[in-house]
């Protein structure tokens, strides 16, 4: 536990920085030309990397000390910074620099993410996983208060130059908390040899047969995957929304604002630890989400924004929280790492396709239609007017009502509503699993032969 504290500290102050940097050259890459389709691509490689590279970075994961997984991406993540913070200071940023940079720590990050849930499980005991994952979301929450208000005021003082100096720092201090703790030893699979891609390709292969031969893991799958493509357009679109009608400035506050209620959601979840079947910990407060985005597309004002943010992150770590904790407690440790890696790959799969279809249809189909087109005198009495901005409220109405469509199917899932009862837990120590069990259902000798 105290070695995992260590470790959450200096995530903590990390992503601090990693949001300051985020929020310092969204404006600025928004700003060149006002256009959503650039912002969009920002945000597309910052995922799309990570997602393809995931799988084979979570078989690895799982054959290296997670320690220096972690190590390796904050390491690559501080250089990255230092390379834009070059480029600053000699007035030679352009926006296929960030493009580049920002794909670049992606695929780091790869290894960061599986390594870091991973760790969660190795060091902690069972029954605190979801409390766990809630202080993980909580780090998330503090980034989200603090980071949009002190940025919107240090880009005045300091430029994003200043900004990104104060970001490598945080990775230096995250560095250094990894470089003091120890990590308990685990039972691996194999040795910890370079893999041979086929091999690697075979592990890839058992996480898949995994997930697809219990029916509950994978329709949570997939329920997950369109609360992720929501979130993915919400991503997108929130700050072109806020910055049509508000300054940059009031971005900031509404953004802290919001991540006073990722905070709140988040230390929620860490002392409450969440609903004992966690499975409803996701079908009941997605469709809180939903709620929230049909009343953000009805109306827009800077005080109703920052409210239904609010709300809608303070469902957010509850819902990750439980999420998690599912395929934590039912995945065996030596096979998270592949595990989890596939998991959000898929899960972000669609908050990528979000990323690229957004952009040109907000822009080239959304806003005509409620520009004087055929919705502006049909829908636009409903959502606040026609005009600039009302396409965007058109998209979170649709988000809306597709993410309470997918809640409904959800709950008339038998398997999804009983994941929790039907699927065993998985006990400790990670050995727990019989290989001849695991042979016998997923044809354990013929994935991982050599």
């Amino acid at each position: 536990m105290q070695t995992f504290l260590l470790i959450w500290i200096g995530q903590v102050v990390s992503l601090l920085g990693t949001k300051l940097t985020e929020f310092a050259l969204g404006i600025w890459v928004y700003q060149q030309n006002q256009s959503i389709s650039q912002l969009a691509l920002v945000i597309l490689f910052t995922y799309l990397p990570n997602t393809l590279i995931s799988p084979i970075a979570g078989s690895l994961v799982d054959r290296w000390d997670r320690r220096w997984a972690m190590i390796l991406s904050d390491a690559a993540a501080g250089i990255g910074t230092l390379i834009i913070g070059a480029l600053v200071l000699t007035n030679q940023l352009e926006i296929w620099h960030i493009y580049l940079a920002v794909g670049v720590n992606s695929i780091f990050n790869a290894f960061q993410v599986p390594a870091y849930t991973a760790a969660i499980s190795q060091l902690t005991p069972a029954s605190q996983y979801s409390r766990m994952n809630g202080m993980v979301q909580i780090s998330r929450g503090i980034a989200r208060v603090i980071s949009p208000a002190i940025a919107g005021f240090l880009i005045g003082i300091l430029g994003i130059g200043g900004i990104l100096i104060i970001d490598f720092s945080t990775f230096l201090i995250a560095m250094s908390t990894l470089l003091v703790a120890r990590f308990p030893k685990i039972k691996r699979t194999r040795p910890t040899k370079p893999p041979q891609i086929r091999r690697l390709l075979q592990e890839m292969q058992f996480a898949w047969r995994y997930i697809t031969k219990r029916p509950g893991l994978s329709r949570l799958l997939l329920f997950m995957s369109t609360n992720f493509f929501s979130v993915g357009i919400l991503e997108v679109v929130f700050w072109p929304l806020i910055l049509d009608f508000g300054s940059q400035e009031e971005l900031g506050y509404v953004l802290s604002i919001g991540g006073s209620g990722l905070l709140l959601g988040s230390i929620v979840m860490t002392a409450w630890g969440g609903p004992k079947r966690r499975v409803f910990g996701l079908l009941y407060f997605i469709p809180l989400q939903a709620g929230i985005m049909l009343m953000a597309a009805l109306q827009t004002s800077i005080p109703l924004a920052a409210m239904g943010l609010f709300v809608y992150l303070f469902a957010q770590p509850i819902i990750v929280s439980c999420n998690q904790a599912i395929w934590q407690s039912k995945v065996p440790q030596h096979y998270q790492g592949r595990v989890f890696a596939l998991q959000q790959m898929i899960e972000k799969s669609l908050a990528i396709l979000a990323y690229i279809v957004v952009g040109p249809l907000v822009e080239k189909f959304l806003e005509p239609l409620m520009s004087g087109g055929p919705f502006a005198e049909t829908v636009g009495p409903y959502i606040g007017g026609i005009g600039a901005g009302r396409g965007i409220a058109l998209m979170v109405l649709m988000m809306g009502i597709g993410n309470l469509v997918a809640t409904g199917m959800a709950f008339r899932s038998r398997r999804l509503r009983r994941l929790d009862i039907e699927i065993p837990t998985v006990k400790r120590p990670d050995s727990s699993i019989p290989k001849s069990e695991i042979r016998d259902a997923y044809s354990f000798e013929e994935v991982t032969s050599p």
